[in-house]
């Protein structure tokens, strides 16, 4: 079971109180924590006090219109994926939507069941470009940094470039993108392209350690956790 953190944070944003009751019920039993308001000041207000993942728009609302609120929330809130909820015909109406920031829209009636797909579509995309956002960033060592796009090795107080053979280039882009979890000797095997003896796997971490550890017996940063593996664990995670 999820923790309430894990679950997907909806807001959902329309007029009509029936379809607001039935999207929250819908959204609430496949695991998502929904927000509801009524119109374009109550998303406002609950988006200052709230994180969320999505936010599903009604086009046609009284006062402020869904497509206003899109451009209002793309300036505050420029990564929050919207999906625009339109009536059936309106082409232009779901261009201007699109053209507003949206990133999907469903047309009026729909199936609950196709706008949770769309969410999870969504999603997917949203959590695949951020763990790639955080694989490629730099890890810090103490004086030295990993560029994990790059694959390379620098020293920043000198500024050069510390030269790594191509095993043991594989070896640490493959902890780096991983750092704080342990990985195991067959998967580093795999990823050095080199054979699965605990022997080999060693040696290669022992003078891994020596080009960015200050005692490479006492290490910081690149621990043997027995029996499991190795695990690297920059600044922000080393003990």
């Amino acid at each position: 079971m999820k923790s309430e953190a894990e679950k997907p944070h909806i807001l959902v944003v329309d007029d009509d109180a029936r379809l607001r009751k039935l999207l929250d019920r819908y959204l609430t039993q496949q695991d998502c924590i929904v927000i509801t308001a009524e119109d374009a000041v109550d998303a406002q207000e609950k988006l200052k006090y709230f994180l969320f993942d999505i936010a599903i728009l009604d086009i046609m609302m009284p006062g402020e219109d869904g497509i206003s609120l899109a451009k209002k929330i793309r300036k505050t809130h420029r990564d929050l994926p919207l999906i625009m909820l339109t009536a059936l015909g309106e082409t232009e109406t779901r261009i201007k939507g699109l053209e507003a920031g949206a990133d999907d829209y469903l047309s009026k009636p729909f199936e609950p069941k196709e706008l949770i797909l769309r969410i999870q579509a969504i999603l997917r995309r949203t959590m695949a470009f951020s763990m790639a956002a955080e694989q490629t960033r730099p890890v810090k060592l103490g004086a030295y940094e990993f560029d994990t796009a790059r694959e390379e090795l620098r020293d920043t107080g000198q500024g050069i470039i510390i030269p790594l053979t191509e095993t043991e280039r594989r070896l640490l882009l493959c902890l780096a993108r991983v750092p704080g979890q342990v990985v195991s000797r067959e998967e580093l095997a795999a990823k050095g392209e080199m054979a699965a003896s605990d022997r080999s796997i060693d040696v290669q971490v022992t003078r891994l350690r020596r080009k960015f550890e200050k005692d490479s017996k006492n290490p910081r940063y690149l621990h043997t956790i027995r029996g499991q593996g190795y695990v690297l664990r920059p600044d922000a995670d080393a003990e």
